[in-house]
């Protein structure tokens, strides 16, 4: 028998209330700001252009305190259409009003862009001067980071083709698989589902849900699957266009310099990875004779361990993470409730939503809104963990100022992984049963393999999905399938069955899309946050006040520096064995629980 029946948790009304932004897309605040903000970056290019080299640090400082400015109002418009057609993709108003936002973006963009361009054009002994200067002390590293794009560096002009073909380019066609995955429905036991309610059920105790759910999936996955296949196509083609014109020398150097980070750290990620994917494979072994199943096939994989899964209400998940965080750090679990008691969190599913979890930090001058889609399972309750994590990062950094708020990639993963393990130690300090235990700790380290193994595995796929575009042409959905095939099994090994019809699931990922380059940072902050939780349980002591001081810091400083804070080296081409040594004492934990089970 199916356990499809609807079940409610609290959630189905928990929407945020975007009325810090804007009270609505009529609001005459929200039009008035699109005008000035308009109106003033004019005004900003006609005071600054063709000025930049001749500006001391006092009059450099006053530029920058501006250009602040416009961004963060341009941010705060930006973020509240986004948020807006975020809850429904469906509803024509949001999608021409985040349309208008982005051209608005694009215009700000030309306007301004003059900045950047003469910035990376000065000298570098003028550059390090002004860099120098006490009085820009606020904005050392922003003007450090920023320097490292001068070679990629084009003219005004072209940077500003660039800014404006974008509207019609990547943005649309990136909003366009948004609005065709927000909108399509999945035919499951008689009735029409939307992607997120069908994913949810990969996770049912049930073998027979898992199988249909993953049919239903596929099916559907395979009916977009020319669209989606012209998407991938085009966005990877425009990607290939910019990166020539720039002169990068490979499909991942943009992300690489925008996380901060070098490719040989990145490598030295991916090659420590991919070198224990045996280990995966051996937890999945494990796994299967927990289920006794046999032929142990991709929809198995989140299958929980527990026959049955009892549902966590939306209050109950409140408490449990808003205890772990305050057990860390009462300061930590305050900024985290005021996202509950302040309406800064949209958690209910509901028809044309788009799928998946995200905190939106908006601007320093407002702050963080949690989205997510609530279903009532465990693994929700560490979703919540994860993206209150993100809410509470950027609502601290925000003192920082819009340029140097937001991290890296590479850390922005810190927090949220952070207050996931937070959540996790504190439920596993309450078991006592080994069975229990075991339960909870399975799901962890299904859990981790997603964050730290799938995501290299798919970062291998970008690799050669990018590759292969730049080489061969347009590609197929057939070839598509068979790169990402080829990473899974790399994977999975024999552990795990996969099914043909799973060779199409790369389709959906937005991550591919949206950001490209981005997965390789979940499994850099996940294996980061194994290293941090080990050394907090090594050195306790002030540990927490380091940590938020850390968080506070954003952008303003380099990643490396940042952790060599808490007594860590992620330059250090070791350093991730820290972190899959931690994985792997997981598996041996998981291991003699079993051991104990089957000896009950």
């Amino acid at each position: 028998m199916k356990s499809t029946e609807k079940k409610t948790t609290g959630a189905e009304e928990i929407h945020w209330n975007l009325g810090d932004l804007y009270a609505g897309i009529d609001d005459p605040v929200f039009v008035i700001d699109q005008e000035k903000v308009l109106d003033r970056a004019q005004s900003f290019a006609t005071q600054y252009r063709g000025r930049i080299a001749e500006l001391d640090a006092t009059e450099f400082l006053a530029l920058l305190k501006e250009y602040e400015a416009i961004q963060d109002v341009a941010g705060k418009i930006g973020s509240f259409a986004y948020l807006l057609w975020s809850t429904n993709t469906q509803d024509a108003a949001y999608g021409k009003t985040v349309q208008s936002t982005n051209e608005l973006g694009s215009k700000l963009s030309q306007l301004m862009v003059f900045f950047r361009v003469e910035w990376l054009a000065l000298d570098e002994e003028h550059a390090q001067q002004l860099i120098n200067d006490p009085v820009l002390a606020k904005y050392t590293h922003y003007l450090e980071s920023s320097r490292s794009y001068k070679p990629y560096s084009l003219s005004e002009e072209q940077e500003q083709i660039l800014s404006a073909k974008s509207v019609t380019g990547q943005s649309a066609w990136v909003r366009y698989f948004d609005e065709t995955l927000g909108s399509a429905t999945f035919h499951y036991d008689g009735e029409e589902k939307s992607e997120q309610e069908v994913l949810s059920l990969l996770h049912d105790p049930n073998r027979e849900v898992r199988r249909e759910a993953h049919a239903s999936l596929s099916n559907g996955f395979n009916k977009l699957s020319r669209s989606l296949t012209f998407i991938f196509n085009t966005l990877l083609a425009d990607k290939a266009t910019n990166d020539e014109l720039r002169g990068y020398p490979s499909w991942i150097h943009a992300r690489n310099l925008s996380n901060e980070t070098d490719k040989e750290t990145v490598d030295a990620l991916v090659q420590a990875v991919t070198g224990h994917y045996t280990w995966a494979q051996r937890y999945y072994t494990l796994k299967s004779k927990l289920l006794g199943i046999d032929d142990f096939k991709d929809y198995d994989r989140y299958a929980p361990l527990k026959k049955t899964e009892t549902t966590v209400s939306w209050e109950q998940a409140r408490s449990m993470v808003l205890d772990a965080y305050g057990e860390f750090s009462p300061k930590m679990s305050n900024i985290a409730a005021r996202f509950f008691d302040e309406q800064w969190i949209d958690a209910a599913i509901q028809p044309g939503k788009r799928g998946g979890a995200y905190s939106a930090g908006t601007v320093p001058s407002v702050h963080p809104y949690v989205f997510m889609n609530y279903d009532g399972r465990l693994r929700d309750v560490q979703t919540l963990a994860h993206e209150l994590g993100h809410g509470v990062h950027q609502y601290l950094s925000r003192k920082q100022g819009a340029l140097q708020a937001s991290t890296p990639l590479t850390t922005a993963e810190t927090a949220s992984v952070f207050g996931e393990m937070l959540v996790f130690q504190r439920l596993l300090k309450q078991l006592d049963d080994p069975m229990e235990e075991l339960a909870l700790l399975m799901g962890k380290i299904d859990d981790t393999i997603a964050t730290v193994f799938r995501q290299i595995s798919m970062n291998r796929f970008e690799e050669a999905m990018h590759t292969a575009r730049r080489e061969e042409g347009e590609l197929t959905t057939e070839r598509f399938s068979e790169l990402w095939n080829t990473e899974q099994e790399k994977l999975y090994g024999t552990s795990v069955e996969l099914t043909p019809e799973y060779r199409h699931w790369w389709c959906y990922i937005p991550h591919f899309l949206h950001t490209p380059g981005y997965v390789y940072a979940y499994a850099f902050g996940e294996l980061l946050v194994l290293a941090l939780y080990e050394e907090y349980q090594r050195k306790p002591e002030g540990f927490a006040d380091r940590y938020l001081s850390l968080l506070e810091a954003g952008g303003s400083e380099w990643p490396h520096e940042l952790i060599a804070r808490m007594g860590l080296d992620i330059q250090d081409p070791q350093f991730w064995q820290k972190g899959l040594a931690s994985f792997e004492r997981m598996i041996l934990r998981a291991e003699e629980l079993y051991a104990q089970v089957q000896n009950q």
